[in-house]
């Protein structure tokens, strides 16, 4: 049996890997100091004998005993509410993180696969946006923590497989819904869902012109595993490439929880993305992935697990 390590493992992303994980066969070590994470997502798994949480913090130094086969950095905060509320913490688990969550794959002869963002392309000036655009960044504004903290992880990564020949993987992975995700999360779906269900305003911001890609979480989680059991070593974007206008995901979400909110518009915030879409031909070609999730479909699914919960 194969052993993994996953940071941020009680997170929305990363307990979905964790369970994924369980499911095909692997033992699993969850790391998380549930600074964002959330026990409950991980509360289904504590039973499982071959599942562990420990609770700690990745930008300290990590003492793990037993022998590893795959380290995989999913630590950290995810969304602009969370990492302009904490900054420096994001900015260490980016880059203390990352180096410690390095070193301990490269002392246990572990694969390593450190979770990116689309975020280092910043406020894109081409779209899609494949692999090799080098971004559009602005390092001292309020989302510069968490892009540069990124962008710095990629750099750390592709250093230590430059010189110490770690087997790493890098996924770059574009906005991503589904059950699990926090209500006061702050993100785009769970924002208007919240709003929705309550009947309050959906606020949209700017004139809801600006676009994004929707991934549902399964089908980001199917990419992941397959970049980790691959031989890439640069990055590759995981996403749907079908793009949407924010003003038409608030009116879907609108319609599917039936409610009588109104759409109300509020000032763009400061360097948010004009467009945001990933250009999946690399995952499409190397690893055979490709979405399976339609918006809507997700969105049904997302709902209900807000409902139910």
């Amino acid at each position: 049996m194969k052993t993994v390590l996953v940071t941020g493992g009680a997170g929305f992303i990363g307990s979905h890997l964790c369970e994924y994980l369980l499911d095909k066969g692997y033992k699993v070590l969850c790391v998380d100091n549930l600074i964002t994470g959330d026990p409950k997502n991980i509360e289904h798994l504590t039973s499982n004998e071959n599942f562990t949480h420990i609770n700690h913090n990745v930008s300290n130094h990590i003492i793990i005993d037993e022998k590893l086969d795959f380290v995989l950095h999913f630590a950290s905060p995810a969304s602009p509410v969370d990492y302009q509320k904490i900054p420096i913490q994001t900015l260490k688990v980016g880059s203390l993180g990352t180096h410690n969550t390095l070193g301990l794959a490269l002392a246990k002869n572990a694969k390593y696969m450190l979770a990116s963002t689309s975020e280092v392309y910043g406020d894109p000036l081409v779209n899609p946006q494949p692999e090799n655009y080098l971004g559009n960044v602005n390092p001292i504004g309020v989302r510069g923590c968490y892009d540069e903290a990124k962008r710095f992880a990629e750099a750390l990564t592709m250093a230590y497989h430059r010189i110490h020949k770690i087997d790493t993987k890098i996924v770059r992975i574009f906005n991503t819904y589904g059950p699990r995700m926090r209500l006061n999360d702050g993100r785009v779906v769970p924002n208007f869902i919240n709003q929705a269900l309550k009947n309050d305003d959906i606020t949209v911001y700017g004139n809801g012109s600006q676009t994004r890609s929707f991934c549902y979480i399964s089908d980001l989680i199917d990419g992941v595993y397959k970049l980790m059991i691959s031989k890439i070593n640069d990055p590759v974007n995981i996403g749907n490439p079908d793009e949407y206008k924010i003003l038409e995901v608030a009116k879907l979400i609108k319609k599917l929880t039936r409610s009588e909110s109104k759409l109300v518009f509020k000032r763009l915030p400061i360097d948010d993305p004009k467009v945001r879409r990933p250009d999946i031909t690399k995952a499409k070609k190397e690893l055979k992935w490709q979405p399976k999730f339609k918006l809507r479909e997700g969105l049904k699914k997302t709902i209900k697990w807000f409902v139910d919960n």
